[in-house]
């Protein structure tokens, strides 16, 4: 079940990632600009944001396995367009399909975890699961750069068909999550309705905006890092591609750290810590990159200390929104991916609006995001008197606990 999760969630990264060194044969034999290209990946970024706010209400409505199986159906086809794609148009359409179809594997995921599992088993879960989805962009890129070597950039579509194929066969293995007693019968308009609603629930939006503002400095980083290592500072590809490891591999431990300390400080107490993490390295950040103070190294840290913050900040945050509506488990984990790779495209685009040559507006957007971030943990989400191990006890036993602890209190 772990490997077939993995595999769904990983769905996000690989079909970028794998793709990305093609990017410049692929301008030339499309007789397109670099800029053209380039839009496939805004493309398909936008068709997942907007796709998941689809498939959450229909896995609500109609369980997990066959909205995913027609997602990855989409996927394939997808993936196949793209692969005999004549021209960058053709292509863009082809990648916004694919798109639409790999977001229900992600979006449905997630709304499986919060079946099987709730409180910090769901947030332990979340963060093994991103530990061995983080794995993707960094073998990514270098297969994608294998198959590149030995066939043309068409292959690399291909092979993300079979990858489509061979997880459609996995989900066979994979238990429905969501018997029909559970399901959610709201027609799918009214549901898809629902998000107003859900935007007014305080929790709600405290864990998404925590999540989404840390994403949009996370894509900042993306969009941002390449033009300010290898341009500005004039440090090599390979040597790019190390610094870029690294910052996964601090992603992936503090994962691990969060899984382990979940249990004994809760969701929200480590989710505060890691927006309070990345808000300090964010404006150390900006004020090394206004100041140049420490050079190269004066980016690297600070980033490499925002990026970790990741697994304490991202899974909590899903985890926490999932557990205020657990009867539409679907529809909250649309909404909280809806928002991540909104505020991802425009935390890059802003990169790109304000870029002056230095690595400046790309620690700016950081920095103002990451403190967006620490501002949603600590006004919207009110601090809990359960403690995670109360929160796992049935609700009158939780009450019993509450009222002593209440009672301790008045006697002193």
């Amino acid at each position: 079940m772990l490997a077939i999760l993995s595999a769904l969630m990983a769905f996000a990264s690989i079909s970028t990632d794998l793709y990305v060194p093609a990017l410049p044969t692929m301008a030339a034999a499309l007789h397109a600009n670099a800029g053209t290209v380039e839009l496939t990946i805004s493309g398909y970024l936008i068709g997942f944001s907007l796709g998941q706010l689809l498939w959450g209400p229909i896995g609500d409505r109609h369980g997990r396995r066959l909205p995913i199986a027609i997602g990855l159906v989409l996927f394939v086809v997808g993936s196949a367009g793209c692969a005999v794609s004549t021209s960058a148009g053709m292509l863009i359409g082809w990648r916004a399909l694919q798109a639409v179809g790999a977001c229900a594997s992600v979006v449905l995921a997630r709304a499986m975890v919060r079946d099987l599992y709730t409180g910090h088993r769901a947030a332990q879960m979340m963060s093994t699961l991103m530990t061995v989805m983080a794995i993707a962009p960094l073998l990514g890129p270098s297969l994608g750069g294998l198959i590149l070597h030995v066939a043309s950039w068409r292959a690399i579509f291909w092979t993300l068909v079979g990858v489509g194929l061979a997880t459609l066969a996995a989900l066979y293995a994979l238990p429905e999550t969501l018997p029909p007693e559970r399901r959610n019968r709201v027609p799918i308009l009214r549901a898809v309705a629902g998000y107003a609603e859900l935007l007014r629930h305080r929790r709600v939006l405290g864990y998404a905006g925590a999540g989404g503002f840390f994403y949009g400095g996370l894509y900042a980083y993306i969009a941002g890092t390449p033009f300010a290592y290898i341009t500005y500072h004039h440090v090599s590809p390979q040597l790019y591609g190390v610094l870029f490891g690294v910052g996964i591999v601090g992603i992936m431990l503090t994962n691990q750290f969060n899984s382990r300390l979940v249990v004994r400080l809760g969701c929200d107490r480590l989710m505060r810590a890691g927006t309070l993490g990345a808000a300090v390295a964010g404006i150390l950040l900006a004020l090394d990159a206004r100041t140049g103070w420490g050079g190269l190294m004066g980016l690297v840290i600070p980033l490499f200390l925002f990026v970790s913050a990741s697994g304490f900040i991202v899974a909590n945050s899903i985890a926490g929104a999932l557990g205020s509506f657990p009867e539409r488990a679907g529809s909250v984990s649309a909404l909280i991916g809806a928002i991540q790779y909104g505020t991802g495209i425009t935390g890059s685009a802003l990169v790109g609006i304000f870029a002056d040559g230095t690595p400046w507006p790309m620690s700016r957007v950081i920095a103002l995001m990451s403190i967006g971030s620490l501002l949603c943990a600590l006004l919207l989400l009110p601090v809990t008197l359960v403690t995670p191990k109360e929160a796992t006890l049935p609700t009158h036993s939780r009450g019993r606990s509450l009222s002593r602890s209440v009672s301790r209190r008045k006697s002193m």
